[in-house]
């Protein structure tokens, strides 16, 4: 058995303790450079998280303060849309207004319109109205003046006088003085009638032949009734 004295053993012993020794020391060298290198690890970690942080809250508040300034430019939008909503409103409106107001133009155009050709119509039928009394004139001036002494003369328009206005001047009516002349004057209306406007000497039934000429439209009978009440006034 070998003795604890030996030598040998002594020194393998010791060799033994020192590569136990230097294996620890290895090894909490290497769990030493493991930590280090997690320590350093965790500082980048943490180093690159919290940079990631702050980027994040900037970037945050920039997405905060775009949102902020879309809002407004919303509502500044909205705004804009409203007073063009409002504009545009406006404009329908008087472009409306203006459609009545030319449809109410138009209307006023074919009223005239149709005023205008009932006026032309109504110019037209007086004027075959006043051919046609100037033809009876004619022929009872013939017929007058020829047996019963009648002259028919026309007075021209003035200022005071609107149209033309006729005298009857009845001759032959005093047996005492056939030459003497008895007048009745008269003259045609915007409408086509008949108007009479006076008698010399004065018939104080001249009201009532004048309203039986313009319910008959007969000139020669109303000349014939005229002369009659001259010739009555005369032997008065």
């Amino acid at each position: 058995m070998t003795s604890i004295t030996d030598p040998n053993m002594s020194d393998k012993f010791t060799s033994t303790l020192e590569e136990i020794h230097n294996k620890q020391l290895k090894t909490y060298g290497e769990i030493i450079d493991s930590t280090t290198e997690l320590c350093q690890a965790h500082k980048h970690y943490m180093k690159t998280a919290l940079d990631t942080c702050l980027k994040k809250c900037k970037d945050d508040e920039m997405l905060f303060d775009t949102i902020e300034t879309f809002k407004k430019d919303l509502q500044v939008q909205k705004a804009s849309l409203e007073e063009k909503e409002h504009a545009i409103s406006e404009t329908l409106s008087e472009i409306k207004q203006k459609e009545m107001q030319k449809e109410e133009i138009i209307q006023k155009i074919e009223k005239l319109k149709e005023e205008h050709s009932k006026r032309k119509n109504m110019i037209e039928s007086q004027h075959k109205a006043n051919k046609a009394r100037l033809r009876n004139l004619q022929k009872a001036r013939m017929v007058f003046q020829d047996h019963l002494g009648l002259e028919i003369r026309t007075i021209s328009k003035s200022q005071t006088v609107r149209g033309e206005r006729l005298q009857f001047v009845f001759r032959k009516i005093s047996l005492s003085d056939p030459v003497s002349a008895y007048v009745v004057t008269m003259g045609i209306k915007q409408d086509g009638s008949y108007q009479i406007v006076s008698s010399d000497p004065a018939l104080e039934c001249l009201p009532f032949l004048e309203s039986r000429l313009q319910e008959t439209n007969n000139l020669p009978a109303f000349l014939a009734n005229v002369r009659k009440e001259f010739i009555s006034l005369a032997r008065r």
